[in-house]
């Protein structure tokens, strides 16, 4: 009697969690949606929701109104939430992976190596708006495989990962104003990319981009019982018979796409990933 209470333990307390976070859950994405809204309608020009739905119905498309909301704060917003979630996922795998509270993309250097093969790609390719994405996706990649390469060779700790991460990005943002000072005309709005902003976001920069995210996000659904797993270390989740190696090899390359194809539309943005998983925690 006493194992079969200690069995159903377990699962009481899951569902008891469940029950918890559900309505923190539903209360966020409420919060997300009118946010959205807001972002949508409020603005430097007030926007009449009226003519808007009536150009959507009859096919108008020449109204001021139409015009501002499709074109300008649309692309925005859904660039804002994807960016946003898109940082949020990498830095919760990164953190998992290097089992390091203090690793994010902005911090060990990945975002400055997407952000670093993004102005390349614009500095020599400047017309390929669509292989921008795909050149952020294998900066971040190299950054983070150099840092995570560092880690295993020499077994070094938290923080020394952390400081290695910093002198990689360090080198690698040196590296990005050198290619600002040589091709000054070929960068688009280059400052506003080191910032990050959504500014001159739009489709053709947009749609490439939110394909990865989207593909990042759901396989992040679907494998991250693998991350549970590997935040009890790297013996102990050999021991369970996980291919420690090769899933922190796939996690990593999970992690650059999604930080890649965000950095791609939305520039240099920090902080999102190193405090989103905290706070969610």
């Amino acid at each position: 009697m006493s194992t079969l209470q200690n069995a159903s333990t377990p699962r009481s307390s899951h569902n008891v969690k469940k029950r918890r976070t559900a309505p923190l859950i539903f209360a966020l994405s409420a919060l997300l949606i009118l946010t959205a809204v807001c972002a949508l309608l409020l603005g430097s020009a007030r926007i009449d929701l009226s003519r808007v739905i009536s150009a959507l119905i009859f096919g108008d498309t020449s109204s001021v109104d139409y015009r501002i909301f499709a074109f300008v704060r649309l692309p925005r917003v859904f660039a804002a939430i994807l960016a946003g979630a898109a940082l949020a996922v990498s830095g919760v795998i990164i953190q998992a992976v290097l089992n390091n509270p203090m690793a994010a993309p902005n911090i060990i250097g990945v975002n400055s190596g997407a952000g670093f093969c993004a102005i390349l790609c614009m500095s020599v390719f400047p017309h390929a708006v669509g292989a921008v994405p795909i050149a952020s996706f294998f900066g971040a990649l190299a950054a983070c495989l150099l840092i995570y390469a560092v880690a295993a060779r020499t077994g070094a700790g938290r923080v020394t990962v952390t400081l290695v991460g910093i002198a990689v990005g360090s080198i690698l943002s040196a590296g990005t104003n050198t290619l600002k000072l040589i091709f000054p005309d070929s960068v688009y709005d280059a400052d506003v990319f080191m910032i990050g902003g959504l500014s001159g976001v739009g489709y053709a920069k947009l749609l490439p981009a939110a394909a990865v995210i989207f593909a990042g996000l759901v396989c992040a659904s679907v494998f991250c019982r693998g991350l549970d797993v590997l935040t009890l270390g790297g013996e102990s989740a050999a021991s369970l018979g996980m291919n420690v190696r090769r899933s922190r090899f796939l996690y990593l390359t999970l992690a650059s796409a999604l930080a890649g194809a965000a950095v791609s539309f939305a520039g240099l943005i920090g902080f999102v990933g190193l405090l989103v998983p905290h706070i969610m925690r």
